[in-house]
């Protein structure tokens, strides 16, 4: 805290401001008036960034309560920026003329370090193009200090056919200031509001009849504001609400959230959602494509079926009907009748399910493979293509694996229901070991055509090799034979399978698993690599 003069300027609690000289620091006023011990008006400001000095108390006093120990701070009104209208970020981004210094800031390094100036060819072009306002179609004006409108009807006399507005990282609180700038933008599209703190409404917006996507990331809006908003934006078609503190989905009339006729994609990624039955209550919006949840908390996933667990005001429709992408990366999903149940989305097609227990092998995941094959239209998968090769060589290398564990705990087949339409598919003969009786070569034995390669960085270029091996043979076998095959005396060797589709080949860290265990089939690629010291 400094002691100076300063001008007079009029703050309130709940005021969106930032630092003077420095529009993305950011916070809200939560106290205004004396700070005991210190002379004249103090505002105290909970900074977005939780980098202030304080939780709103000082000296044993408290005068506000801060989100966290340290994201508050008193500051003097003249250091603080009470924010500019819409239009004067217009003129300020498009209008202005670029300074000697903005134009100095202009460099490349040079391979000695040094600064080389850049000129931009054409920047007069460029500037007078963007200097006539009423020709632009799409405008940022992120992080420019935005409090308000300005004159509603300046608006759109000044930019008319605006069709994209990024609002990203301003002071905007309140909605009747984002419904006048719509209303006064016919052409309006697309909106982006995210990081502006948004305010509660009880009253109706004005209708947003043309508004397809709308960005409200990280704004504090929950589900309640949510329904509220569907009743202004009819027409819209992408919804974003990340990073909200999102954990119930409650609908407005009914146990299922009704209207959004047009909505394709929801994104409700980063929010704190942990249980799948808020998930089913968006079942019923019809244009739904895409629903992004990565980074919740969910544990487990069904599909709504519409017998016993459906309500019946709804079951002149299927569930998730048009759904056909679902990325649930970094939830808590931890159990194969989750992954299964994906098979029961009609259209499901793209999945993400990366950092999911059920895909971390340390934690008792599976691999790659083994969710191909049990995820029957899965045609991309962690954003990845799952190619038709790939899909039969995992399916039947799936098999392989079933089978192998079969022989010890029959009951297993419970657990995997595309077993036998698998083993269909392919061709597949299971045959179990007969006593007395010569059997053909079944899946669980026999040789296997595998390619070893040497990637290790002291073991020289040596030349592939490609043998025919047991599939019984275990890894620590392998690592064996890999010593006498490529002479490669006192080092730890580490073996791992290289699979198609998969960005990282996988460590096979279980020396007394098996080939067969592992579901290695024919011509499949072992990396060998030494282990670091």
């Amino acid at each position: 805290m400094q002691e100076s003069p300063e001008p007079r300027h009029e703050f309130w609690v709940g005021q969106r401001v930032h630092a003077s000289g420095d529009s993305q620091r950011i916070g809200t006023v939560k106290y205004v008036g004396p700070v005991e011990g210190y002379s004249d008006t103090w505002v105290g400001v909970d900074w977005d960034n939780g980098e202030g000095k304080h939780d709103g108390s000082i000296n044993g006093v408290r005068y506000f309560h801060a989100k966290s120990e340290r994201s508050g701070s008193f500051v003097r009104a003249h250091n603080l920026n009470q924010g500019i209208s819409l239009l004067e970020s217009l003129e300020s981004r498009y209008k202005s003329e670029s300074t000697k210094d903005e134009d100095d800031d202009m460099f490349v390094l040079s391979t000695s370090n040094q600064r080389v100036s850049v000129q931009l060819l054409g920047k007069d072009k460029i500037h007078d193009k963007l200097s006539r306002l009423e020709e632009l179609t799409s405008v940022s004006l992120s992080y420019m200090g935005i409090s308000s409108p300005g004159i509603a009807s300046h608006i759109n006399n000044t930019v008319p056919n605006i069709k994209e507005l990024d609002l990203t990282g301003n002071l905007l609180s309140e909605w009747k200031d984002v419904g006048t700038i719509c209303e006064q933008l016919p052409a309006l599209r697309t909106i982006n509001l995210s990081n502006n703190l948004m305010s509660p409404y009880k009253s109706k917006l004005l209708l947003l009849k043309n508004i397809q996507v709308v960005v409200l990331n990280n704004t504090g809006v929950d589900w309640e504001q949510v329904e509220l908003l569907r009743q202004s934006l009819t027409t819209i078609e992408e919804l974003h609400v990340m990073g909200n503190s999102i954990s119930r989905i409650l609908p407005g009339s009914s146990s299922m959230v009704q209207g959004f006729d047009y909505l394709r994609l929801l994104n409700l990624e980063d929010n704190c959602i942990d249980e799948w039955k808020e998930i089913k209550k968006l079942s019923q919006l019809r244009c739904l494509e895409k629903l992004y949840l990565n980074k919740n908390c969910l544990k487990s996933v069904f599909y709504p079926d519409n017998g016993g667990h459906y309500e019946s005001e709804v079951t002149c429709y299927k569930p998730f009907q048009n759904l056909r992408h679902l990325l649930l990366a970094n939830n808590n999903i931890s159990d194969l009748a989750s992954i299964d149940s994906l098979n029961l989305f009609p259209n499901l097609v793209d999945i993400r399910l990366s950092d999911n227990p059920i895909t971390d092998s340390g934690r008792g995941g599976v691999p790659r493979f083994v969710l191909i094959a049990r995820l029957a239209k899965i045609q991309i998968l962690n954003g990845s293509e799952v190619t038709p090769r790939e899909r039969k060589d995992s399916e039947i290398r799936y098999v392989r694996l079933v089978v192998s564990r079969l022989h010890a705990s029959p009951e297993e087949i419970k657990q995997h229901p595309r077993f036998y339409e698998l083993e269909k598919i392919h061709g597949i003969e299971d045959e179990r070991p007969s006593i007395g009786a010569t059997v053909p070569q079944t899946i669980s034995s026999g040789l296997l055509s595998i390619t070893l390669n040497c990637i290790g960085a002291s073991m020289g270029e040596k030349p592939s090799l490609t043998k025919k091996l047991p599939a019984t043979t275990t890894v620590g076998k392998l690592k064996f034979l890999c010593e006498s095959f490529f002479k490669l005396k006192s080092m730890k060797l580490k073996l791992y399978l290289r699979e198609e589709g998969s960005p990282f080949p996988m460590l096979l860290d279980n020396d007394t698993s098996s080939l067969m265990d592992l579901g290695i089939g024919n011509d499949s690629i072992i990396l060998v690599d030494e282990e670091s010291s």
